[in-house]
């Protein structure tokens, strides 16, 4: 029988409150060897397309833009704002005040960590609800509710996204598609994966947020035949079933609240062309801000897939310079090559500030697994 809430100590229940499965998936996914296996391929992809393009005259069209360069860095900038701002209102009713400022850090040092290691999510992500608990006073428990109701509206926001982009630009897509290709269609392709992300991530989105999700899982394992694993299963029943509360606290008004949220999550995807546009207008490309948000969408999409390669390195890059290409740009190797060089040296300085603001705050990378530590 499982003990009562009352008979569990501190230590027990602040070790249950945080289910078991987010700790180990981490633990699991930080030991993996695809996040290195991607980072090889990363760098021989990037290594492959700065073979392939025209560098010298590259770096003649981006010294060509003079300071008009920085306005590069703030796109990237609203996206890190955004997300904080729709990140504040995921946080369950009880968990107190939090700022602003402190919170934005701690995105920005969040999703550093998840964009430039190997496998750098299994250890970002982990990291978000324990910086809120040092920095904000957030129970941990409160930060992984609000962590993964934020993972799953920010799937459904790419998915729709993705979706707004293949209209925006289905025509573009769909006459650049046999080019690309080989064969028709890459316009419907993205709006049905775009749609079946929307919808995938929409019904995780609902069933986690029923307040009933943890518990029928927690049921559904208590079937297997281990009784050793039974009997752990039922250690943690209170910690399954206060997941489950947090999870819906989190919905306290309802799934129409999440609406505003979604709305501020596709704003911040849009910093995402926002951004490649600029970068195409500073270097004198003519090009449609439509054309960009359609293939920007695709190529997050295809980045999404490749999520083992930190910040899609190599494999995004030679999808700009294919859509460059389809597109019939002129000298598209030189300017595919000064657009790439743009967003990445952007992403290394962006990077380096949230490293720096990482260790003048005393992060250290290990301190997700602090965690596990504390609740031992």
């Amino acid at each position: 029988m499982a003990c009562c809430p009352s008979q569990i100590s501190a230590s027990e229940r602040r070790r249950i409150l945080l289910p078991d499965y987010f700790m180990t998936s981490r633990k699991k996914a930080g030991k993996s060897w695809t996040g290195y296996a991607g980072l090889a391929v990363g760098i021989m992809l990037i290594a492959y397309l700065f073979s392939k393009v025209d560098l010298a005259r590259s770096v003649k069209l981006i010294g060509s833009i003079g300071f008009s360069s920085v306005f590069i860095l703030v796109p990237y900038l609203m996206l890190h704002v955004l997300e904080t701002a729709a990140w504040m209102r995921l946080f369950p009713a009880g968990s107190g005040p939090v700022p602003f400022f402190r919170l934005f850090r701690i995105q920005l040092v969040s999703e550093t960590v998840s964009m430039t290691l190997p496998a750098g999510v299994a250890v970002g992500e982990p990291l978000r609800p324990w910086l809120c608990r040092r920095f904000l006073g957030v129970p941990l428990p409160d930060g992984f509710a609000s962590v993964t109701v934020r993972k799953l509206l920010l799937g459904v926001a790419q998915g729709l996204y993705t979706v707004l982009g293949a209209f925006a630009g289905f025509t573009m897509l769909q006459e650049v598609s046999r080019a690309m290709l080989g064969f028709g269609g890459l316009g419907i392709i993205m709006v049905l994966a775009g749609t079946s992300v929307a919808v995938a991530f929409l019904f995780m989105l609902i069933m986690m947020t029923s307040g009933q999700a943890v518990r029928k899982l927690h049921r559904l394992l208590m079937m297997v035949p281990f009784p050793r694993v039974r009997e752990w299963l039922l250690r943690q029943e209170e910690g399954f079933a206060e997941t489950d509360r947090k999870l819906q606290s989190v919905k306290s008004d309802g799934v129409m609240g999440f609406v505003p949220v979604l709305a501020i999550y596709v704003s911040a995807w849009m910093m995402l062309t926002l951004e490649s546009y600029l970068i195409l207008h500073l270097l004198g490309v003519q090009v449609s801000f439509m054309q960009v948000l359609a293939f920007d969408t695709a190529l997050a999409m295809l980045r999404a897939i490749f999520f083992f390669i930190p910040s899609g390195l190599g494999i995004q890059d030679l999808g700009y310079l294919a859509f460059f290409q389809a597109l019939g740009i002129h000298d598209y190797l030189a300017y595919g090559g000064a657009f790439v060089v743009l967003r990445r040296l952007k992403e290394v300085i962006w990077y380096a500030i949230g490293y720096t603001v990482m260790f003048m705050e005393g992060i250290n990378l290990k301190d997700a697994q602090r965690v596990d530590e504390e609740v031992a």
